[in-house]
């Protein structure tokens, strides 16, 4: 990504060891499959004992913080894209 006077601060910030749009891309959908995981899904199936030994989150507090940084990476993604900011 390449830093301009018009980048905001939060973008800037999202991405700025980043150079390339593929690698921004891969970090989106890691976070975004890694915040999928961090739902407590041991509350909600029953009855299945491999649910609770891979999924070991049993509150909300992981995807409380996940989700809206998914959602920060990928907002900034669309500024870059709209303003012509990768290499």
């Amino acid at each position: 990504m390449k830093k301009t006077d018009t980048t905001p601060l939060w973008v800037f910030l999202a991405f700025s060891s980043i150079e390339k749009r593929k690698t921004a891309l891969i970090l989106i959908w890691s976070n975004l499959i890694f915040s999928l995981y961090c739902i407590p899904w041991v509350n909600y199936i029953s009855g299945h004992e491999w649910i609770s030994k891979l999924f070991l989150i049993d509150d909300w507090s992981w995807s409380g913080i996940m989700l809206p940084m998914t959602l920060w990476y990928w907002l900034s993604l669309r500024w870059i894209d709209k303003n012509a900011g990768w290499e």
